[in-house]
């Protein structure tokens, strides 16, 4: 910030250094047109010049005013592309203008404009060809060149009206003032490149923090799915130390009285076979408490919208709780009953509906889902399918695999395509007239 406004007040110095140049080049002008006509020796004046001059009065107003113009122009800032193209070459024609009123004796006002101009391109390809074009326009608004197409009254001319000493004091000055706008041109120049290559280290400073931010966040993201597959581990091991506990504090317990009862009856049966019938109905009373517990386990493993909503509810609530976390769309549509199905077929039909949405927007990337569920025989059909970018070569995962797993543990079957988005495809055998043991 610092060296922009540096910058800034070089720049503003150079506006300021051109405005007295011209200012006073012109007042030397007048002076000199103003002698000759209050000595009545314009004759002498226009017999060293091939054209006629302009009215006293008109050069310092009009290139003050031009001059004015041109500084306007400059603090139109934050303009790219053909709009900088324009306003610079306004700019140039706004400095031949004055050059032209002084006779092409002072063309500093081109450096201003490099200088103003060359702050706005950023890109070091870009102020090149501009400062190449602006240097060769610099170089060719010279008097002796200007002389061969077009009548030019010198500087000299107005000057010859002076005395030689008054001359020389004229002169003096402005070309010490000229000498300090091109020193202060290059100073100018100087501080743009400092400033530019600092600005170069700072970005390369920062790219190397941003590879070196991306590098640990890898490492954390690697660390982070080491964490979550061991918490998977973690998870598995629980549950698994879970419902080794329930078998052996249901099962084991119910089969451990089963088969000691069972012992016993047959000691009795040819002893005691009253004493030995009160013993079987103590065991089948021990098989029924065992089987209670067992279908108790069973339930707490069930998804918790099971447990507080029937099928088509829980389908139902899911879907629309999904739709507005993730701003799916997502197209249920049921054309069968699903109040017919025992407690493990509607934990699959739920599951698959589930894990097949979840998928298609978590792999897939889908805004749109389509869950058809329908009947065909005895068979229900569960088809979800998205939009998504699809898989040409599926790997079967944990979740297919499940799937899969359980279907055909219930004499069903799974089927899925990835060519355009993905769908899977769901059969289920309807076991009508069932009990529940």
């Amino acid at each position: 910030m610092n060296e922009n406004r540096i910058l800034n007040h070089i720049l503003r110095v150079m506006k300021n250094l051109n405005f007295l140049i011209i200012l006073y080049t012109s007042v030397m002008i007048f002076c000199g047109l103003q002698g000759y006509i209050q000595e009545n020796t314009a004759m002498n004046f226009l017999a060293q010049v091939n054209t006629l001059p302009e009215a006293p009065w008109k050069i310092p107003v009009l290139t003050i005013c031009l001059f004015g113009c041109c500084v306007l122009l400059m603090n139109m800032e934050n303009i790219q592309g053909r709009g900088l193209v324009l306003k610079v070459c306004l700019e140039l024609g706004i400095a031949v203008w004055i050059s032209s009123f002084l006779g092409f004796s002072y063309t500093g006002m081109i450096l201003l404009i490099l200088a103003d101009t060359i702050r706005y391109i950023p890109r070091t390809k870009g102020q090149i060809p501009f400062a190449v074009i602006i240097g060769l326009f610099y170089l060719l608004i010279d008097y002796d060149l200007i002389t061969i197409c077009r009548d030019i009254i010198p500087l000299d001319a107005y000057l010859a009206y002076y005395q030689k000493d008054v001359t020389a004091v004229w002169l003096g000055i402005r070309n010490v003032a000229s000498s300090l706008n091109v020193l202060v041109f290059i100073i100018y120049m100087i501080m743009l490149m400092r400033v530019q290559m600092n600005e170069k280290e700072r970005i390369m400073v920062l790219n190397e923090r941003l590879d070196a931010l991306y590098s640990d966040l890898l490492d954390a993201n690697v660390q982070l799915e080491e964490y979550a597959r061991e918490s998977v581990k973690m998870a598995e091991t629980k549950e698994r130390n879970r419902l080794a506990r329930e078998i052996h504090d249901t099962i084991g317990h119910a089969l451990t009285g089963i088969i000691t009862g069972i012992d016993a009856c047959m000691a009795l049966m040819d002893v005691a076979p009253e004493v030995a019938k009160k013993q079987l109905g103590a065991i089948g009373e021990v098989a029924r408490q065992g089987m209670t517990d067992v279908r108790r386990s069973v339930r707490a493993l069930r998804p918790d919208a099971l447990e507080k909503f029937d099928l088509e509810n829980a389908l139902s609530r899911t879907i629309n709780d999904m739709c507005t976390a993730t701003n799916a769309e997502i197209e249920y549509q049921c054309d069968t009953r699903l109040d017919c199905f025992t407690e493990d077929e509607e934990d699959m039909i739920y599951r698959i509906v589930q894990e097949s949405i979840t998928n298609a927007i978590r792999h897939g990337h889908a805004n749109y889902i389509r869950v058809l569920i329908g009947c065909t025989g005895d068979t229900l059909q569960i088809s979800v399918k998205d939009n998504g970018i699809g898989c040409k070569d599926i790997k079967e995962g944990f979740g297919l695999h499940h799937m899969k797993e359980r279907l055909e543990m219930l004499g069903g079957s799974l089927r899925y395509n990835g060519k355009e988005g993905f769908e899977v495809e769901a059969c289920i055998p309807i076991r009508r007239g069932m009990e529940e043991v």
